[in-house]
């Protein structure tokens, strides 16, 4: 029996991934990822003369008498800048910021890749959270869109809280809140594929950090009322004394049956089993899980639970991982939400906004689905425009343009 295509090919990715060397890798971040290029002429003295002095002069005082002509005669109407404290950097930890360049060097290389968007990395040397708003806030005339990333909860809710009540352009922490789109489009992937409504689905959230958060909105806002969350001492809930705020408000809003104790009085019999933390899971725990359920074990690059492992058990398993199918990968959502939001000139990036990025995730494979296709490929080009598309229509929608 051979294998089936996409097993081939996922194979085939992993030797791939397998033979990369240490200095292949460091030769391919050699003097950084990214580059300025022009977009006007500059060979000649007239291009020289309109491009700079005396042309430009021009130019800029037509902005000081009307600042809206910015958007129009600069990039900063495009442009989105990638803010780290290099606090929470992959599953590297607190690095510092400098450490957390070529992490944010490359999350700008995607954002021009995938929607054509200029990018450019910002990373602050404090962790002071009045000091990074005020940073931004000072900023504002130089970019058109802020993507937080990398920055540790809890501080991550109140500073994104923060920017996008003090800006008037779209803000999103990537680390909430992309992940929380893929997430959805693949369970509702999954869901399709295995004929059932999302709505029935009971669902155990490992992790109540910025994904945990972000991913349990999300789910909430689309209609899946049964959601457990844990963290390292077990299921959140309103009986818990130990509880800071942004847990204490998830345990008003989730877990319905009133669970308590550990993630194996949260498994046994759940449908769901969504992993963004750090931690491992048993397989026994995996095993008491409803049958055909559904396993998303996210934590890269060392799942919670090995996928071979899972799929004794499960009817659908995914991972971070680009080596196994059903890859749930931010690049997915964020290079269509914030191309999308500045298409529409919308002010902020609301709950529909991501919601409808979701859908066009899904929507572009819609007629693919299978157990080990449950959302694109990361490369799909299809992707970033379909995302774009939808999530302009529903700032438009929503008032937000």
């Amino acid at each position: 029996m051979t294998d089936a295509p996409n097993a081939t090919a996922s194979k085939n990715e992993a030797a791939d991934l397998a033979a990369i060397t240490h200095e292949e890798i460091f030769a391919g971040h050699l003097g950084g990822k990214l580059s300025v290029e022009l977009s006007s002429p500059l060979e000649t003295q007239r291009d020289l003369s309109i491009a700079y002095t005396p042309g430009v002069a021009q130019v800029s005082r037509a902005i000081a008498e009307d600042e809206k002509l910015a958007k129009r005669y600069t990039w900063t109407d495009r442009l989105v800048v990638v803010v780290s404290d290099g606090s929470a950097v992959l599953g590297l930890g607190d690095i510092g910021p400098r450490a957390s360049l070529p992490v944010m060097e490359g999350k700008s290389a995607l954002f021009k890749k995938f929607a054509g968007l200029d990018s450019i990395p910002i990373v602050l040397d404090t962790k002071d959270v009045d000091e990074i708003v005020e940073t931004l806030v000072r900023l504002r005339p130089s970019f058109g869109a802020v993507n937080l990333e990398d920055i540790s909860a809890p501080r991550c809710f109140e500073i994104e809280k923060r920017v996008v009540e003090a800006l008037d352009c779209p803000v999103m922490h990537d680390d909430q809140h992309g992940t929380a789109i893929v997430v959805l489009a693949a369970l509702n992937g999954a869901a399709k594929v295995q004929g059932r409504p999302t709505s029935d689905l009971k669902v155990v959230v490992s992790g109540a950090g910025a994904a945990g958060v972000a991913c349990t909105n999300i789910l909430l806002a689309a209609g899946i009322p049964d959601v457990t969350v844990l963290d390292s001492k077990g299921i959140v809930g309103r009986d818990r004394t130990d509880l800071n705020a942004v847990k204490a408000d998830l345990a008003e809003r989730t877990n319905p049956r009133g669970l308590t104790g550990s993630a194996a009085d949260a498994l046994t019999g759940a449908d769901v089993f969504l992993g963004l933390s750090a931690g491992t899971i048993a397989e026994d725990l995996i095993s008491s899980m409803a049958p055909e359920s559904i396993v998303f074990a996210m934590s890269n690059p060392d799942p919670e639970i090995h996928p071979d492992v899972a799929r004794k058990y499960a009817g659908i398993v995914a991972t971070g991982r680009s080596d196994f199918p059903n890859q749930i990968n931010n690049v997915l959502a964020f290079p269509g939400v914030f191309k999308g939001a500045l298409d529409a000139g919308a002010r902020r990036i609301t709950e529909g906004m991501k919601i409808a990025a979701a859908d066009a995730i899904l929507g572009v494979v819609a007629d693919e689905l299978a157990v080990d296709k449950i959302v694109p490929s990361p490369l799909d080009p299809r992707v970033a425009p379909a995302v774009a598309d939808a999530v302009a229509a529903a700032a438009r929608a929503e008032g937000v343009a």
